[in-house]
């Protein structure tokens, strides 16, 4: 058994790429090793800026065997009174195989053979360069001459079995023992610096070093570039790449990272703030972290708190740095690719970048105060919404009376006064100078310039809250006020497109749509409202003046795009994808709400000891209710045997309190009360002709059934349900 490892050295890959990178090329080292019958133990991936790495542990020294059959002619042709005919011949020989060695099996001759495994040495060098050439990146590039395409140029390549060199080459670039260690970090530099007069000596003898043992083709790019790093075998690499100031393991280096501005934190009287997001980023801009902490002016704390978090995050990678009350201090900590040396000039740097952020964010906040929010609904004017549709100001109009209509349709309990102030303006933030340069912070300037503009605090709330959620795993709105307008602003986006032909297409969605159709669901069932999607999509498209006739064929459309949308979050929450296809099998019912709620109680069921004899019972009658074919109603006085009466009483029974367990929407309730009928409709089926010879008695059968299935399907079509 022996460790393979493969190392991709590149220029510095965008940080954001790496963590999908990495999992693709754990997926692909699977995969490929598996498909070749090459036995391993486990993957691990590293990653830093400039290298992607794969080390697959256990690995055998020989491919397993495999045994290979063919199916050939049947017995009868192959054999002609005992002996093998012209077909088995031919198909034998076709097979590389001996006619006497044929199998007959199942009136069949089949040629097997039994491959022995080959060494996998000799099977690495094109799984290497597959992989390597199978791995997609979110963009390319290609470089020189090439027509090789990959995320960064390719500089260098490892490739090693244990400690021997797997051959393999791709834009000029062939594989050795020497991988990069830190750009400026190298105890080698450091050593020779010692040892030598000068710094040209220094540099002399260390370029003669990298030479001395450059005995690969990838010595080329070795020599004369800083920090060459001799990888003795597979098994050494992490080691000897942490000597050379490189971790490589990803999530060791995360984990310092917190570890380290944590405490920094810590030491400078506060506690930082850790987004997630961003320290993963973080983690893949250095190979050798060490954090520092900058200062700020106390001046620019007058800002909005956002206003100076935002620059610090999304622009400059900083780690705010917080008082125990919530309040920001002017403190930063950073994370530089390095060590511990001169870190007040490092810290300084950071800084006069910062105060230049901070100066820009204090000279658009001064402006925009100059005027309040309501003052910029005429320069709305100025900015489109969508060809053919009017403008931003426009846009704010019309989410007025979207909001009324929501309002209206949700029976939502809201000062209607300030749900409509809040619609009007809350995309009036979008042309106030802090938004154009800091576009991260549309919706939080506007609840921050409604506060300082007088307006009502709810108001001011809602108009952040609509914005809401954007992101997966995002707040929600918390508000009446601003899951309304959220709704109303996401639906008229939605509307919108659709109404311009831009229908989200297979991956491409560049008005981000579904994201925004997840936000409205989400809403929705965040704020338990029971609502008619066809409705509201209706409203809507009235309201952008779309004409009746293709009104008419967009809403079908649009409903569509939100309930797959609702199916992909159901089943990435665990429902089973037969329990969704039940439940959405009810075309009419588009309340998301009462969907969702018929999902769970749905999927709990079909997990009990109950449900096979009922999903069994439920089908049969729905099954004969096809063959319906004019509804009529239920004549007890048609009644001829007695099970017709029994299932006809406990139905009835179980009718009402189905409509009043639906009625709260507790399906778990209805499922219990399909479930008593079971025992019904088993004996009703044993003692009763449905297709009686009688049309009278049929059909009232048939009616009787029919009743039995509005309360065994209520909940979903179980029909459908795989058992």
């Amino acid at each position: 058994m022996e460790k393979l490892l493969f190392e991709i050295g590149t220029e510095e890959i965008p940080a954001k790429f790496m963590p999908a990178i990495l999992a693709q090329l754990k997926d692909l080292a699977e995969k490929k090793m598996t498909e070749l019958r090459i036995p391993f133990e486990a993957v691990k991936t590293y990653g830093t800026p400039r290298r992607m790495t794969f080390i697959a542990s256990g690995v055998a020294e020989a491919q397993e065997d495999s045994t290979v059959e063919a199916k050939g002619p049947s017995a009868k042709i192959a054999f002609v009174s005992g002996s093998p005919s012209k077909a088995a011949i031919g198909f034998a020989r076709g097979q590389g195989v001996d006619v006497k060695e044929l199998v007959v099996r199942d009136d069949y001759v089949y040629a097997v053979k039994h491959l022995a495994g080959q060494p996998v040495k000799d099977l690495l060098p094109g799984l290497l360069t597959d992989i390597l050439t199978s791995l997609n990146f979110p963009k390319n590039m290609r470089w020189a001459d090439h027509e090789f395409k990959f995320v960064r140029p390719i500089r260098w390549l490892v490739a090693l079995f244990g400690d021997e060199v797997i051959p393999v080459e791709i834009t000029g670039v062939k594989s050795g023992k020497f991988s990069r260690g830190h750009r400026f970090l190298r105890p080698s530099a450091l050593d020779n610096a010692k040892a030598h007069d000068s710094i040209g000596d220094a540099a002399k003898a260390l370029f003669d070093t990298v030479k001395s043992k450059a005995k690969n083709a990838v010595a080329s790019a070795a020599i004369g570039t800083i920090g060459a790093v001799e990888i003795p075998d597979a098994d050494s690499y992490e080691k000897v790449m942490y000597d050379n100031y490189v971790m490589v393991d990803q999530d060791a280096r995360r984990e310092l990272i917190r570890q380290q501005v944590t405490n920094l934190a810590i030491a400078e009287g506060g506690h930082a703030e850790i987004n997630e997001d961003l320290l993963e980023e973080v983690n893949y801009l250095v190979e050798w972290p060490t954090a520092l902490c900058g200062k700020f002016e106390e001046k620019f704390l007058a800002l909005p708190k956002e206003c100076i978090i935002t620059p610090m995050r999304e622009h400059q990678r900083y780690f705010p740095v917080l008082a125990e009350d919530g309040s920001l201090l002017n403190k930063f900590i950073t994370v530089r690719n390095g060590g511990k040396e001169h870190l007040e000039i490092v810290a300084h740097g950071n800084e006069r970048v910062l105060r230049a952020r901070l100066s820009d964010a204090e000279f658009f906040f001064n402006e925009d105060r100059k005027q309040t929010l309501a003052d910029r609904l005429e320069k709305l004017k100025t900015v489109s919404f969508q060809e053919g549709l009017g403008n931003m100001n426009d846009k704010s109009k019309r989410l007025v009376q979207a909001v009324d209509m929501l309002a209206m349709a949700i029976n939502a309990k809201v000062d209607k006064e300030k749900l409509e102030r809040t619609a009007l303006l809350c995309k009036c933030d979008l042309v106030t100078g802090m938004v154009i340069e800091f576009t991260e912070l549309q919706g939080v300037m506007g609840r921050e310039y409604a506060k300082l503009d007088g307006e009502a605090p709810e108001v001011a709330l809602g108009i952040y809250e609509h914005y809401l959620p954007r992101f997966a795993g995002d707040e929600l709105p918390t508000t009446d006020i601003g899951r309304l307008t959220g709704i109303a602003d996401k639906l008229d986006n939605i509307c919108a497109t659709f109404s311009r032909g831009l229908a989200p297409t297979g991956s491409q969605d560049p008005y981000a749509l579904r994201r925004q159709a997840l936000g409205i669901i989400n809403i929705l069932l965040d704020g338990n409202y029971h609502v008619s999607l066809y409705k509201v999509i209706a409203g809507a498209l009235y309201l952008l003046n779309i004409p009746a006739e293709d009104t008419k064929k967009l809403v079908p459309q649009i409903a569509e795009f939100m309930k797959q949308r609702l199916r992909n979050m159901l089943m990435d929450q665990g429902i089973r994808y037969d329990v969704v296809d039940a439940v959405l099998a009810d075309q009419m019912n588009d309340d998301f709400t009462d969907l969702v709620a018929r999902a769970k109680a749905l999927n709990s069921f079909v997990a009990s000891a109950e449900a096979p004899a009922l999903i069994q019972a439920a089908t049969r009658v729905a099954n004969l209710c096809k063959k319906i074919e004019e509804e009529s109603a239920i004549n007890p006085q048609l009644f001829a045997v007695e099970a017709e009466g029994a299932l006809h009483n406990a139905a009835m029974a179980a009718s009402k309190e189905v409509l009043v367990a639906a009625t709260k929407y507790d399906y778990a309730a209805v499922m219990a009360e399909a479930v008593k009928l079971v025992d019904p409709i088993n004996k009703f089926f044993e003692d009763v002709m449905v297709m009686d010879e009688d049309v009278r008695v049929k059909n009232n059968r048939l009616a009787l059934l029919a009743a039995v299935k509005d309360i065994t399907h209520a909940v979903g079509d179980l029909s459908v349900i795989v058992q």
